[in-house]
């Protein structure tokens, strides 16, 4: 017997994940959303992958740049967090970030930034699963805002 929803939603929730912000730039146009659906896949080759609503804009401009940043929050950049999870249109606003190696932004103040081409992608229901090529990395001190049960978290 499937498991409802909201089961199964709560369910997850109960999984502390690290949070995340996906930018990319396409058509002259910055992108970006906030994702806790992110894993490392391989290391030979070097590949990560996350998972995005195919119903959100920025899915298309993922697919349509073909690169994309991991960028790796960190404790004091929940405000980062909810601005990119937001509706709003213009999700760069006030945001410190830089062009990266591969031309797209970086978000400044991260604890780690990973530079990806996609290297494919894979229907997952109502999402779809994209498999990126690791292709430069930054890294920085810090600690990671973390994500469980509905809300932020901070390691002690």
């Amino acid at each position: 017997m499937p498991i409802d929803g909201a089961r199964f939603r709560q369910v997850l929730g109960h999984f502390a994940s690290g949070v995340t912000v996906i930018t990319t730039a396409h058509e002259g146009q910055n992108s970006g959303m906030t994702v806790s659906s992110f894993t490392s896949l391989s290391l030979d080759p070097p590949l990560i992958l996350f998972c995005v609503d195919q119903r959100l804009a920025t899915h298309e401009a993922l697919l349509g740049a073909g690169k994309f940043v991991v960028n790796v929050l960190a404790s004091d950049q929940e405000h980062l967090s909810r601005q990119f999870a937001s509706r709003d249109q213009d999700k760069f606003k006030g945001v410190a970030h830089y062009s990266g190696v591969l031309g797209i932004p970086v978000l400044e103040g991260t604890i780690a930034a990973i530079e990806c081409s996609l290297h494919t992608t894979y229907p997952g229901g109502d999402h779809t699963i994209l498999v990126g090529e690791v292709m430069a990395t930054q890294i920085r001190d810090g600690e990671p805002l973390l994500y469980y049960r509905g809300g932020y978290r901070e390691m002690k």
